[in-house]
């Protein structure tokens, strides 16, 4: 199966040339170490920044730059720095063209849990009910089942829902799946990882067509 770096850079094959792309807190922060050379690539930082690069080499960091995640960033050349306001006037305009976010649970109708677990001290929502309220292609980057072996793609979110029917695609640890009509739509698999290790690890409605090809990373 694959690891946090593994699922970001099978992500980062979902970038295209010319996009604005926001990234979430955890793994969704790594994809920007792995996109492609050859293509030009904004990423936006609900906190004010367009422009972001990779994570800082260690002894490079600038403790005044960072993301919404408060962890310490580069900027590209020609990057830009704005109040809070611009950024998010930026996201509910629809001018984010791919966001990429964490999640706790996803249905198999696309709903998302990630800002919150009832008894537990967390975060916060951030910019994550903007962000999924205006997004018309949202990616979610998580683990396919919680510490005790639970399925975190499900028939429905039992954790207060961040969005509603809003995500597109998935990329776990064992695979990448698309949300339809019909629910979860199996479309690659993680090396060495079987489609029956995938059914068991999914409560959601899982369609399977065919041959399932492997990730290719």
């Amino acid at each position: 199966m694959l690891d946090k770096t593994g699922i970001a850079k099978r992500i980062a094959k979902e970038v295209k040339n010319g996009y604005y792309v926001n990234l979430g807190i955890g793994i969704p922060t790594l994809v920007a170490n792995f996109v492609r050379e050859d293509i030009e690539v904004e990423f936006q930082s609900e906190n004010g920044v367009l422009g972001m690069g990779p994570f800082p080499l260690d002894g490079e960091e600038d403790a005044d730059l960072i993301n919404a995640g408060k962890q310490t960033i580069t900027a590209l050349e020609g990057a830009s720095y704005f109040d809070s306001a611009t950024s998010f006037s930026m996201i509910r305009g629809k001018h984010v063209d791919l966001t990429i976010l964490g999640a706790m649970e996803v249905s198999e109708n696309g709903d998302i849990a990630n800002w919150k677990i009832p008894g537990y001290m967390v975060k916060g929502m951030g910019g994550a009910m903007d962000l999924v309220a205006s997004a018309e292609n949202i990616i979610v980057a998580m683990m396919h089942t919680n510490k005790k072996g639970e399925s975190k793609l499900l028939k429905r979110c039992s954790l207060p829902l961040t969005g509603v029917g809003c995500v597109k695609k998935i990329v776990t640890n064992l695979a990448v799946l698309e949300v339809t009509k019909d629910g979860f739509k199996l479309l690659e698999r993680a090396p060495g990882i079987s489609v029956e290790t995938i059914q068991q690890a999914t409560e959601g409605h899982l369609t399977i067509e065919g041959t399932v090809p492997e990730m290719k990373l």
